[in-house]
Formats: structure tokens, sequence, C-alpha cells
């Protein structure tokens, strides 16, 4: 098979990179680690026979990540709602309704999140030592810590490219071919076309601040997780904690010592096996597709009792009813929608975070200008949807956040900001809450209007 056609997928302002190649019953949506290249793969025997098995039973789907190798590289960084808006343009573009998601390390970050929020279009999931976590917690021992990461970078920012560099790099994703010369070569041209020294940095700072980690619960699709106990670049124990979090998934261990399964035969033939078995036995089409995960925005009008004393019923509808019809003008700019209204206020749902942040932020500011002032609570989690409604835990904490508000404030859980990693929102902590009828303490922050 000869290398597949690069074509170009629209995602916003940013074109995305991607091929197509294969004709098996599914689609396999591949999104590869931190850096690639989608010419340059084709060229080592290696990665092009991993390929070119894998098209034997899928319709393969290889994109670059926006930021590095043929995809638009001056985009900033990227949040993991973008980068799940650009599996979405590249499957839209591709012609694929529903796909198996394939993510290696940090890919597997935002392929879980896009199987929790948009199930409609994932058939299952494909992960290869998945990262969830990027920096190391008292509760999550097995990420790297910041500073091991921070003096990484470091290093690579000061040879980047260089035959040390790649012997570093390769020494630890493939030990098995570090005396290989030329697969050094190709490797080391793989690096630098793939990314430039900023943007891999830029990259690497961001992944240390992923956690998906509450959205694994929310994952109710197939998932097979490929692990490699002698691998040196990621801990095994990444791998056990998400087979372990997601209901019904597969964890399967390959042999050697390489992180690119792909690098030595015998981790590429067991990968292979494990991978073309989980492809060719997906189950038939889930019934939780109406469990989603879903950003809700709960707000209401302060001091809405005075407001209506003052303006008289049919003064204080009109002033509402204007209210509301912009809320759903705005909600719709960011690809959610208003729910229900309640009274003085509503529910309003969303694909991710930041957008639910974005229209919080809009429609307290136009509530402010017809003078009305808003409070608002944000909350990401699993719920439960219909055409008409919404319900679930995340419905309900979204309401005490913003019960827990002032005037003019959106408050959000740390779950939105753990998932807003990435964008431009700046949350200060308010500290640990309890809410009435809720278990546990909850950690919330102010969103910062700055």
């Amino acid at each position: 098979m000869d290398a597949p056609e690069v074509r170009y997928a629209r995602s916003g302002a940013v074109r995305i990179a991607y091929e197509v190649f294969g004709a098996g019953p599914v689609d396999l949506v591949y999104g590869r680690t931190a850096i690639s290249h989608l010419e340059l793969v084709w060229e080592e025997p290696s990665v092009a026979e991993y390929f070119r098995e894998l098209a034997t039973v899928a319709r393969v789907i290889l994109w670059d990540k926006r930021g590095v190798g043929l995809s638009d590289r001056a985009v900033g960084t990227p949040t993991l709602e973008d980068r799940m808006d650009d599996v979405r343009a590249v499957m839209d573009a591709a012609g694929s309704q529903r796909a198996v998601i394939f993510g290696a390390t940090d890919t597997a970050a935002m392929a879980l999140l896009f199987a929790a929020t948009y199930p409609e279009r994932t058939l299952g999931l494909m992960l290869i030592e998945p990262i969830v976590r990027g920096a190391w917690a008292p509760d999550f021992p097995f990420a790297p810590k910041r500073e091991e990461v921070e003096a990484s970078i470091r290093r690579s920012d000061e040879d980047w490219g260089t035959p040390a560099h790649i012997q570093r790099l390769i020494e630890t994703g493939a030990p098995s071919r570090k005396d290989d010369p030329e697969f050094q070569r190709w490797f080391g041209r793989v690096i630098r076309f793939g990314s430039s020294p900023s943007a891999a940095a830029a990259l690497a700072r961001m992944n240390l601040a992923i956690d998906v980690r509450s959205a694994l619960p929310a994952v109710h699709v197939p998932t097979l997780v490929l692990k490699c106990p002698g691998d040196r670049t990621i801990l095994e124990e990444n791998s056990d904690f998400v087979a372990e979090k997601v209901a019904g998934a597969q964890l399967v261990s390959i042999p050697g010592q390489d992180h690119f399964f792909w690098a030595s035969p015998e981790a590429r033939a067991a990968s292979l096996r494990a991978q073309k078995g989980f492809l060719t036995h997906l189950p038939a089409r889930s019934s939780d597709e109406d469990r989603v995960l879903k950003s809700v925005v709960f707000a209401d009008i302060v001091s809405s009792t005075r407001l209506a004393s003052q303006l008289g019923d049919s003064g204080w509808r009109r002033l509402l009813d204007a209210f509301l019809a912009v809320s759903r003008s705005d909600a719709l700019r960011q690809r959610g929608r208003v729910v229900k209204t309640t009274g003085d206020g509503f529910l309003a749902t969303f694909d991710g975070p930041t957008r639910a942040i974005r229209f919080a932020q809009s429609v307290r500011d136009h509530a402010k200008e017809q003078g009305l002032e808003l409070r608002a609570g944000v909350h990401t989690g699993e719920c439960l949807v219909s055409d008409d409604d919404v319900i679930g835990i995340a419905v309900h904490l979204a309401s005490r956040i913003c019960d827990s508000a002032g005037g003019g404030e959106v408050v959000a859980s740390r779950t939105v900001r753990d998932l807003s990693v990435g964008s431009e929102v700046r949350f200060e902590e308010r500290g640990v809450s309890e809410f009435p009828g809720l278990e546990g303490s909850w950690e919330t922050f102010l969103v910062r209007s700055d």
C-alpha cells in the first residue's frame, strides 16, 4: 500500500491534516502521541507495516494534532475541547458518523473525554499507555513531578533535534532500536519536521495540567487499554488506573521495553493481535447514549423579588423575557442550549467547560447591561439527557454552586477547572464547601473576569 493522500479538514479557523486508508467495516480515528508527521510516518517500515495491518480490519483515519506535523502550527495552546472539535471535524470531512477513537498517552486523555461527551459518535476506545493526569499528586503518584518535566523540557530546548536529543528519546521510547542508525535518522526527521522546540515545550507544559480522572466513570463504550510493563516512559499504573475506572475496559500487557509498540516485531505483533481482535468483535450499539458528560450552568437573577415588585408583573415579565431571549442566543453561539427556565433564571448545558464559562460570563454581562445582577454556577459531570430535560447529580451540584455565588459572580467546580486546561480562563480558589443534599465536600473556584 502506497502512502495515502494528505487531506485537510477545517476545525474553526484551523486546518487539520489527515489521511484515510483501508476498507474495513469499522472506522478507526487514530491520534498519535505528542509529535507526528503524516508523510514521514510511511518512511519507516515498521510503522508502515503496523498501519497496513490495521487497515485490513478498519478504515483508518490518521491525523496530525493542531500545532504538530502537517496541521496548522501557530495555534496557541489548544484546549481539550479544541482537540475534540478537531476529531469531529476530521470525522465529518472523512464521512465518518461513528468510529473507534484511538489515543496514545496525552491523546488518550482527549479520547476518553470525547467518548464521554459524544457517545453517539464513539464505537469504542483503543488506548495505549493513557495519561489521565499530567503531574504528580498525593492521590496520583504515577505521574512525573513538575520539576522533573521542567528539567526535561529545558534540556530538550538546549539541544533540540541534535543526535544527542534524538538518542535520548529513542533510548526511552524505543530502546530496541537504539543502535539502528537508519531508525535514528528517520526518527530525528519526524521530531524536527513534526514540531518546533517552543511548540513542543508548550505542549509538554499543557500536558502537565491535564486531569480528566473525573470523566472516566462517564465513559460507557467498549475500551481496550494496552500497557507495556517494561516501558521506562510511562508507569504501567496509569493504564491500570484507567482500566479500573472505565467500566468493562480490557487491559492487555505488551512484551518488551518499547513505548512505541510498533518498534519491535514482538511488541508490534502482540499489540496488533489485541487491536485487531478488539476491532473485529465490537459489541452492538450501547443503550447508554443518553448518559453524557455535560457542562451544566445554573444561573439566577439576584434580588428578583424586589425587582418584580418595583417593575410590576408586566414590566418584570417583559424584562425577563428579553433577558432569556438573549441568553438562548448566547447559548447557541457556544454550541449549547437553555434546557429550561426556573422563574428568575435558567439551566443550560454545553459540550465543554470553557464554552459553559464563556456563556456564563456573557449572560452575566448582558444582565448587567439591562440593570440586572446575575450569579452562576458551573459544573461538568455525567447527566441523563432527553429532548426536553437533563437530570443527575451534576445538575444538582451546579445549582448548589450557583446558590453559593455572590451577585455578579461565576463560580465553578474543580472538575471545570481541571478540564479547562489550556484555556484563557483564570480561576481563584474559594476553598472547600459542603452543599445541602449532596454527600462529601467540594472545591469551588471563582472565575476571574480578566
